[in-house]
């Protein structure tokens, strides 16, 4: 039978000699294995479409677990996101997780979108960070393991200031904290982002402008939920610490400090986050 549908390729393998293993991430059937046979020929017509981020529109046959290409057409090659370090890293991050996090059933039409957006971010020279930072918090969400975050994950308590953990699901009040005494002491500019990301649309990300310390604070927060909830090793995980770390090694941070406004949608920017945590 054959199938039609857009696509953004979170995964790329050589199969054979000339050929590609992808998978898509797409917004009607979930995550498709599909067979792009020549895709590695010079000459080849459907390479790029076999290329890691690649958004485009597919037509393959299917009769078991793996389809076979027929046709496409590459919508957006996110070109600039494989060029250099920092863009592959970040977007690579996204994709991988993407594909070990998430199952075929869960993934979804909003999940797709997100992706999508995430990717066009990080095109755009959005800070990375808080790029993916947020759509991280759309694959919890898509997996099932958002966090709580308006009230105590123990008592349902609102009105006291949290701290955050893992293991108990999210906030955790000042009563409830013996439960979990390693739980994070995070600034309020922190939580506000972490709230923020949980329920914005990536399609309307605005500006950005955060202090390294409160990204390196959102980051712990969200690496800890992730090793508790996930539990899977992501190989452009460790590439990315690297990176990172090289930059803090050179006296500055690996990425500039971006500041950008979104043309489409004026009224959806992200104040700055300082080093104090005040949004």
């Amino acid at each position: 039978m054959l199938y039609r549908t857009e696509g953004i390729v979170i995964r790329s393998t050589d199969y054979g000699e000339g050929n590609k293993i992808i998978t898509l991430l797409t917004p009607t059937f979930g995550k498709q294995g599909i067979v792009v046979r020549g895709a590695k020929k010079l000459k080849s017509r459907y390479g790029v479409l076999a290329q890691l981020f690649t958004y485009g529109d597919y037509a393959y046959y299917r009769t078991g677990t793996l389809g076979s290409l027929n046709s496409g057409e590459v919508l957006e090659s996110f070109q600039t996101l494989r060029q250099g370090l920092e863009g592959p890293a970040y977007a690579a991050y996204a994709s991988e997780l993407t594909d070990r996090a998430i199952n075929d059933d869960e993934a979804a039409a909003y999940l797709f979108h997100q992706l999508k957006a995430c990717q066009t971010a990080l095109a755009e020279g959005k800070d990375p960070q808080i790029v993916v930072g947020a759509y991280v918090m759309k694959v919890f969400a898509a997996a099932g393991y958002a966090p709580m975050l308006d009230e105590c994950a123990s008592c349902g308590r609102t009105d006291e200031s949290y701290r955050f953990s893992s293991i108990a699901g999210g906030a955790l009040c000042r009563l409830c904290r013996p439960k979990d005494p390693a739980a994070l002491e995070l600034p309020g500019g922190v939580w506000k982002l972490l709230r923020i990301f949980a329920g914005m649309d990536l399609r309307r990300l605005g500006s950005i402008a955060v202090g390294d310390t409160s990204k390196k604070q959102l980051q712990l927060a969200l690496r800890k939920w992730m090793d508790t909830h996930l539990n899977i090793n992501l190989k452009s995980r460790g590439f990315l610490d690297q990176l990172e770390k090289y930059g803090e090694l050179m006296g500055h941070r690996p990425l500039e400090q971006r500041s950008i406004e979104s043309a489409r949608k004026p009224d959806a920017g992200i104040g700055g986050a300082d080093d104090e945590g005040t949004v």
